[in-house]
């Protein structure tokens, strides 16, 4: 619909005005009530952990043929410190990434170590992953984890170590009086239970406990800064990043990070970002760089004139840079001037069985559901999957999932009204998990049993419904067969010893005795609690079942609640934070790993695991609450000097005699017009992302023409509707292409838009040089 630019105007100034005030009245009652009287020191901080866009294998679905290719949108690391003024403080990290990593967190305190004394250490610092199989891997230290990417990968391990530090130094320069504030609810259909046979095999006295086979409940932490109001979200809820399928190729963040934008976005264009589209044109009185979704556009209404103004931009000639051109012209900043980011993550839980693709398991070929028992299709498991709520399209699953987590998180974060009061405090220390005494209930008493050395067994090489494994696989072998056992024979033949421990669990892989080149599988994990007042942190160093990840939560609550000191009531809040500091694969319930399903094929440490666990934590919370020091047990070892990496690297990059980099391959045609929903794609003659990673800049970017001849950056690689796709004309060509795809949001302003593109080119001496380049323009209307 056509409507006069200045009658717009004034409709819109004098509405805005009347909803100004209101929306004033109601933001300063609400910060006025959640700003007294602060309770804590809070900071918070995002910084940008992308990793390599090509060549580097994905980590996650441990598909040799699922290699990077570009971005849908770009991994965070977002991080908040909670201090008692004069007292103790705790760190979170909450990273885009497939799970935490030893070495990672490793490197990261010895940062931390340098810069700060021992202000920032092992025991008060958490990294946690949200479980995207969508990244880059090669940036965990053990061998199985790092097979598919063909080595370590340094680029993938030093920008996720860079990002998670950056972060960090953010929120401890941000820290300032604050509160904080908790709440908790109930979401549905955003995941279900892929090994349901597994989950049926607990008691049934327990599961009538529960209402669902997964947990639906999210807890979430509201940040609110004495001065500015709120200024971040950080919450917990179970569910896989596999909406993203294992043929993707796009680096991305999943439901979980999808999720994140949306809040983000959120908050910045409602809850504060409309405040100052009054102040000024592009900028506002503190500075603030906005989306431009968030500005009044000033479009033009004569359809005609678009199409002229159009046609006054034709394809830009690809042209050199300096190499910070990119940053400069991004949507989105991590400096917000004097008032602090807000910042919004989405954490990781018990996950280990929960499935985001929520309309069940079918068989490729005929479309039947798959095998109650094994996840099966006619015996074998490779044409059995999950369906995400988009079907077939898995962008559009993503979208929906972390539409669905977003819009609760919004909810639980606009009523939350319960205050977090009391200590911070935590506790932390290492297991030696292939050889630890965990005392067991018996019918004759209690019993002394061992966890054992690493091992995985024939059902883990099956896959999940998620992502299936392929050969004869099957999920539920409780057995094996002969011919690959003789196939593990010749890589290490288990001892006698250790098929009894873990037994039922066939062996497949015996990676704790595994030592060459260096350890295959770790042996010795962290464990450890954070405390927030009424608020507890379980961070765990693998993915806990549903089921696993309940008796965890029920031992603490007992341990705390049942203490003489009595610190804790019932309205104590406990959440498990999955994939944490270190990275073991599953912990199932006895019962569950009798099954065994992928998950118990998958918990390393043999049947006894999750008691051991339950165990050891047991401890740690008796500690905090009787004040005591716990040992710190065996450190685990060090091996990044020992990695191996045989990830080639960039030689160099070309072009066609008469191109530049840059230049428009495909354009779009001239004096086009799309609408809303409409795909714009355009083609530029490009070079390796990994000769930049455009950390906290952009490879893409959608502008909007504002005035004569005023290009705004309107989206970019963080986008959701926005993607960038690398690809060669053959395996070992030096030239390359970048193809850039806008999914135009309904959203969207109408007005004359044009697609860049920015790069990084290595010449034939190593030398690095930028680049850019942009399209015809076109309209949208």
């Amino acid at each position: 619909m056509e409507i006069s630019f200045f009658i717009y105007r004034e409709v819109h100034s004098s509405v805005i005005g009347i909803w100004l005030c209101l929306l004033l009245l109601t933001v300063s009652q609400n910060a006025s009530a959640q700003t007294s009287e602060p309770t804590y020191l809070i900071g918070l901080g995002s910084y940008d952990i992308t990793g390599p866009a090509a060549d580097v294998n994905m980590m996650g679905y441990a598909n040799m043929e699922q290699i990077a290719s570009g971005i849908h949108f770009r991994l965070r690391a977002r991080a908040f410190i909670v201090a008692e003024p004069g007292g103790s403080r705790v760190v979170f990290v909450n990273l885009d990434a497939c799970m935490a990593s030893q070495i990672v967190t490793i490197k990261v305190i010895e940062r931390l170590k340098s810069r700060y004394g021992g202000l920032y250490n092992e025991r008060n610092v958490a990294i946690s992953g949200i479980h995207t199989h969508a990244g880059p891997g090669g940036y965990l230290q053990y061998v199985v984890y790092i097979v598919t990417s063909v080595g370590f990968v340094h680029q993938s391990f030093d920008v996720i170590v860079d990002g998670i530090e950056k972060a960090i130094v953010q929120a401890n320069d941000n820290l300032r009086p604050g509160s904080l504030f908790i709440n908790g609810g109930v979401l549905l259909d955003a995941g279900v239970n892929r090994s349901p046979s597994a989950y049926l095999n607990n008691p049934p006295e327990e599961r009538k406990e529960y209402k669902y086979d997964v947990d639906k409940e999210m807890t979430l932490l509201k940040f609110v800064d004495k001065e500015w109001g709120p200024v971040g979200s950080f919450n917990w809820f179970a569910t896989h990043g596999t909406s993203m399928s294992r043929t993707n190729s796009l680096i991305s963040g999943d439901n979980k990070g999808a999720a994140a934008r949306f809040m983000e976005d959120w908050f910045e264009k409602e809850a504060h970002g409309e405040i100052y589209n009054v102040k000024s044109e592009f900028s506002n009185d503190h500075g603030f760089p906005r989306k431009l979704s968030v500005i009044t556009s000033k479009f033009h209404s004569n359809y005609s004139m678009l199409k002229h103004l159009a046609l006054s931009f034709s394809a830009n000639s690809g042209s050199v840079v300096p190499g910070t051109f990119s940053t400069a012209h991004r949507v989105r900043s991590t400096w917000q001037g004097v008032r602090p980011k807000f910042v919004s993550a989405f954490c990781q839980s018990n996950c280990g069985d929960v499935s985001p693709n929520v309309l069940g398991t079918f068989c490729m070929d005929t479309g039947l559901p798959c095998d109650f028992n094994h996840s099966t299709c006619n015996g074998k498991n490779e044409l059995c999957y999950g369906r995400g709520p988009g079907y077939p399209d898995e962008f559009e699953s993503t979208r929906i999932i972390g539409d669905k987590q977003y819009k609760k998180a919004v909810d639980l974060f606009t009523e939350a009204s319960e205050k977090i009061m009391g200590k911070v405090d935590f506790r932390q220390t290492y297991l030696d998990l292939s050889n630890l005494e965990v005392t067991i209930p018996s019918t004759d008493g209690p019993k002394v049993v061992l966890t054992c050395p690493a091992s995985m067994g024939f059902a883990f090489a099956a896959g999940t419904t998620d992502g299936p494994g392929a050969f004869d696989f099957t999920q539920g072998d409780d057995r094996g067969n002969a011919f690959w056992k003789l196939v593990r024979n010749l890589l290490k033949k288990p001892r006698k010893v250790q098929v009894d421990c873990q037994h039922p669990k066939p062996i497949l892989l015996d990676t704790g005795d595994m030592k060459e080149p260096y350890d295959w599988a770790p042996s010795v994990l962290p464990i450890q609690i954070i405390r927030i007042g009424q608020f507890v942190i379980l961070c765990v160093p693998g993915e806990f079942s549903t089921m696993a990840g309940r008796r965890l939560r029920a031992a603490v609550r007992s341990v705390l609640t049942n203490s003489s000191s009595r610190e804790f009531d019932d309205n104590l809040h406990i959440v498990v934070a999955g994939l944490t500091n270190s990275y073991s694969q599953y912990v199932t319930t006895f019962e569950e790993y009798k099954i065994q399903r992928y998950e118990g094929a998958s918990t390393l440490y043999g049947p006894h695991t999750l008691n051991a666990y339950i165990q050891e934590f047991k401890k740690l919370a008796a500690s905090m609450i009787s004040g005591s020091i716990i040992s710190p047990g065996s450190q685990p070892p060090d091996l990044l000097n020992k990695q191996i990496s045989l990830l080639p690297p960039v030689i160099v990059d070309s072009k066609p005699f008469g191109v530049e980099f840059g230049d428009i391959k495909s354009d779009v045609h001239q004096n086009s017009t799309f609408t809303k929903g409409d795909l714009v794609s355009v083609t530029f003659w490009s070079a390796c992302p990994r000769n930049d990673l455009m950390t906290e800049g952009t490879f893409s970017l959608v502008e909007n023409l504002q005035g004569a001849g005023k290009w705004i950056p309107a989206y970019d690689d963080d986008d959701f509707c926005l993607r960038f796709i690398w690809s060669r004309p053959w395996k070992l060509s030096t030239h390359s292409h970048a193809t850039i795809e806008w999914r135009i949001p309904e959203t969207a302003f109408s007005g004359v838009y044009r697609i860049r593109h920015f790069g990084a080119a290595k010449g034939l001496f190593g030398s690095i040089s930028h680049f850019t380049g942009a399209s015809s323009a076109f309209v949208v209307i």
